[in-house]
């Protein structure tokens, strides 16, 4: 059985770089990212693209695909070297509509500092009741 063990310093970290990335997201901030993702970074995209460090940057450049977007549910966890943020947001797309993203991210301290190596984020158009057997996607 793994065991989360984490520094309260470590959990406070992640939750600010999860805050960081959001708003690098929403700002284009390419920089932000070439500093904070791991060279070996991956990104699984809504769309099911595998996209490396060089593509996700260059994505981020065209500046954001929503008109806004709020987290609604973050959940940090870290495992020794290794943290996982699972979070809930609600975007607005430009043309006003909305939908829900769910999305788990990696990171790997290294050298004392913590790095993106993974991202996956699945997005759905439409909120609430998924089928008779599935809860809301707001839980």
């Amino acid at each position: 059985m793994i065991t989360e063990m984490a520094p309260d310093s470590d959990r406070r970290a992640l939750e600010q770089l999860n805050q960081e990335y959001v708003a690098a997201f929403m700002n284009a901030d390419v920089e932000w990212y070439r500093k904070h993702l791991a060279d070996e970074f991956v990104c699984i995209d809504s769309d099911g693209s595998v996209l490396q460090k060089h593509q996700f940057l260059a994505n981020t450049a065209k500046g954001p695909d929503v008109a806004d977007y709020k987290l609604e549910h973050v959940d940090v966890r870290v495992y020794g070297e290794v943290g996982l943020v699972r979070a809930t947001g609600l975007w607005t797309s430009k043309s006003g509509s909305m939908g829900l993203s769910r999305y788990l991210d990696v990171y790997v301290k290294q050298h004392g500092e913590w790095k993106t190596v993974s991202a996956q984020i699945t997005r759905a158009a439409k909120v609430g009741l998924r089928g008779p057997y599935k809860r809301s996607l707001l839980e």
